[in-house]
Order: C-alpha cells, then sequence, then structure tokens
C-alpha cells in the first residue's frame, strides 16, 4: 500500500517555519538538514486535515490550508508526498508535543527536532529536503507567487 504524506508550507514573521533536524543517525547522507513540516496521513483523514494535525503535533500552532502548491511521488519509499500552503492562524511557535519530541523509541534514530523560522531571503542557502520541492519552492519565492 503506498504511503501518503503530507507537508505545510507556512509564511511566518519574514520568513516560513520548518523543521531543522540534526543528528540524524538513520540517514547515511544527511545528519543535518531542514524539512518542511509534516508526515504520513491517518486513516480516515483527508489531506488537508493531515497537514493541519501533523502540523499542530510539530510546530503547536493553528493554521488553515490554502491552496496545495506541490506533489510528489517517490516509488523508492512507495509513497506520494502533497505540499500545502497554510495561513498561520494562532498557538506559540515551538510547543509541538507530537512523538517526535516525547521520547519515542521510534525516533531514536531520527535525531533532534528543531521547530525554527527561516528567512525567506536564506532558505535558497539551505539544505532543504526533498530538493526537487525545494527548487520549486525557491523559484516561486523568487517569482513572487509565494
Amino acid at each position: 500500500m503506498e504511503r501518503i504524506r503530507v507537508a505545510g508550507i507556512i509564511p511566518m514573521d519574514d520568513g516560513f517555519a520548518f523543521m531543522h533536524r540534526k543528528n540524524v543517525i538513520k540517514r547515511k547522507d544527511f545528519k543535518e538538514y531542514y524539512t518542511f513540516p509534516g508526515g504520513g496521513l491517518e486513516e480516515g483523514e483527508t489531506l488537508e486535515e493531515g497537514v493541519v494535525r501533523e502540523i499542530k503535533e510539530e510546530f503547536g500552532i493553528n493554521v488553515k490550508v490554502i491552496k496545495k502548491l506541490y506533489e510528489m511521488e517517490s516509488e523508492k519509499l512507495n509513497q506520494k508526498e502533497y505540499f500545502f500552503l497554510c495561513k498561520y492562524i494562532d498557538g506559540r511557535f515551538g510547543t509541538g508535543d507530537g512523538p517526535e519530541f516525547n521520547n519515542d523509541p521510534k525516533y531514536i534514530e531520527s535525531g533532534d527536532y528543531l521547530p525554527e523560522i527561516v528567512k525567506r531571503e536564506d532558505i535558497k542557502n539551505l539544505l532543504l529536503l526533498p530538493p526537487e520541492i525545494k527548487e520549486k519552492f525557491v523559484k516561486d519565492l523568487e517569482k513572487g507567487n509565494i
């Protein structure tokens, strides 16, 4: 069965909210990188409900989904991934309490999860995964589409 992953692209302050991943053990290629916040869809959830839940778990904030921006398929990971532009509604950034913050043994090799707001002009210099989506996102930022 194909895994569905959803992620949010959230403008905040003069930048965007990302998850900074450090000390990652399970990846041989990258020990530190940034990623769009998100995760796997739970049974019975719509894509939009999944994004809202994941962002609440990871960042402790409430968002509203504006529109789908990107999607990609990975045969290697047997997953489809959807990226949504979201609008910050309320909540204190950095107060997420998802399993990745609660010493869940499943996340031991995943390293540290650090919520960060990155200034718009610094995004092009980040190691932001997945690279295919970073490329589209940076182009859209440069064109003023986001």
